[in-house]
């Protein structure tokens, strides 16, 4: 099926050009309308909303300026061209800063017309494919892109959205491999600065005589090896969000500047003397407990209390078993199309390995873990034997390793075992679908015993 022609409205009170222009633009393929001044234009357009006009200044019953103004009133995203003579070209310039597109003065030529018409739909479907773009890019980074089973990220998910919605600054803790950058990019393409950029700064991978630099760009000679001005991070990130990944790991001087920068909303080129407004949002992350950094006088409290307005925290793999499936299959599917393999799915034992295992590097690790199961594998299913080697031998030993890490002190009995019994649930449970009644059977306890520890140990 062809798609549509792009359609010009040519609107000029002189019928020979209306004609002539109509003739000519036709025959470059473009379905062409026409009206003789500004009202019968407005008219037109309300009817059917051309990609580019035509329009002259100078008409009859209403000008061309007063058309385009109530034109770009209905759709700012359609091309308005002036026809205009040298005398009004300072009207024309106006215009164009009230949104019009361009303009064109008589006489002109066809050439020239030609080419104005062509470059005005090439910028009109270059904005509609960002506009789609960014679309796809809220879907697919939005809190809705975010696949849970858990009920407690399904909270933190319906969280994001309502934070999004704000200017807020945002601080998402949690351990390495949980999300926090997919947390940062959903409060990002769910917010109303979805259409400006979304830039990364890993604080913990850049050189710290660099930082500043990085932060807020240099000023040509500021230091040796500045040889031209050079824009940072923040000014990189104007009208979108800045995300500061492990913002645990800048130093006390930094920690001042970026401060003053969260409060007065504007900061300095190193060298440079003149104040840059920042029109920025900052999201920041760490998985370092910055409370205690606090006590121990290596991260300022006045800075965390700026970027703690609103506080996220991912949860840990471990704690929602329940994700583990749906986000391998998931991965699988990835994964298998970037290998260009037919893979249906993971064995019944690959998968009782996979709900087993703790997941240190949480989501990170299972990511790494289904594109090796991915290489391989040699068959149309993931066997147990495809999985890294950690993951098969560790199953069992992985539950004393979690409950006893290298140094950690023994606590009584009853609370481990507890721990280890809401472990177990949490496994029964997810291995059942979330079926207590199988689930209750499966551990050899009554339905009733069940209901009990799972009010005891909290579980939803």
């Amino acid at each position: 099926m062809l798609a549509p022609a792009q359609t010009v409205l040519i609107v000029d009170d002189d019928e020979a050009i209306r004609q002539m222009l109509s003739a000519f633009l036709s025959k470059e393929g473009l379905r062409v309308v026409t009206a003789r001044d500004g009202l019968e234009a407005i008219e037109v357009f309300r009817l059917q909303r051309t990609d580019v006009v035509l329009l002259d200044i100078r008409m009859p019953r209403m000008n061309g300026l007063e058309a385009a103004k109530a034109i770009l009133e209905m759709d700012r995203g359609t091309a308005v061209i002036l026809m205009t003579a040298f005398a009004e070209v300072c009207t024309a310039v106006q215009a164009i800063k009230d949104g019009a597109f361009d303009y064109v003065i008589k006489p002109f030529d066809l050439e020239e017309i030609r080419l104005l018409v062509r470059r005005a739909l090439e910028i009109r479907s270059m904005r509609a494919d960002i506009v789609s773009l960014r679309r796809e890019l809220s879907e697919r980074y939005g809190a809705e892109g975010i696949l849970t089973d858990n009920p407690k990220m399904m909270d933190l998910r319906q969280t994001i959205a309502k934070v999004a919605r704000s200017q807020a600054t945002v601080l998402i803790q949690g351990e390495s491999g949980t999300g926090k950058e997919l947390v940062a990019a959903s409060v990002h393409y769910g917010s109303p600065r979805a259409t400006g950029p979304f830039i990364r700064v890993n604080c913990a991978a850049i050189p710290e005589g660099l930082l500043e630099s990085e932060f807020f760009g240099h000023e040509k000679g500021a230091f040796t090896g500045a040889a031209t001005r050079r824009r940072g991070r923040f000014e990189q990130a104007e009208h979108g969000t800045l995300f500061l990944d492990e913002i645990g790991e800048i130093s006390p001087a930094l920690q001042v500047k970026l401060l003053r920068v969260l409060q007065e909303r504007e900061y300095e080129r190193v060298g440079g003397s003149e104040p840059i407004p920042a029109d920025v949002r900052i999201v920041a992350a760490t998985n370092r407990d910055l409370e205690a950094m606090i006590r121990e006088g290596t991260f300022r409290q006045d800075l965390f209390f700026r970027l703690n307005v609103v506080a996220l925290k991912t949860i840990p793999l471990r704690d929602r078993p329940e994700d583990i499936r749906l986000l391998a299959d998931h991965f699988l599917g990835r994964f298998a199309a970037d290998n260009n393999v037919v893979i249906r799915g993971f064995d019944p034992a690959a998968l009782d390995c996979m709900l087993a295992y703790p997941w240190p590097g949480n989501v990170r690790e299972l990511v790494n873990a289904v594109e090796r199961a991915v290489v391989m594998s040699t068959g149309n299913v993931i066997l147990r034997d495809d999985l890294p080697e950690n993951i098969i031998c560790g199953e069992r030993a992985a539950f004393v390793s979690e409950l006893l890490p290298d140094g950690e002190a023994i606590r009584p009995l009853r609370e481990m075992a507890s721990e280890f019994e809401t472990r177990v649930i949490r496994l029964a449970l997810a291995r059942n679908g979330g079926n207590r009644a199988r689930t209750a059977i499966q551990l050899g306890i009554s339905r009733r015993a069940l209901l009990y520890k799972l009010q005891e140990y909290a579980i939803t």
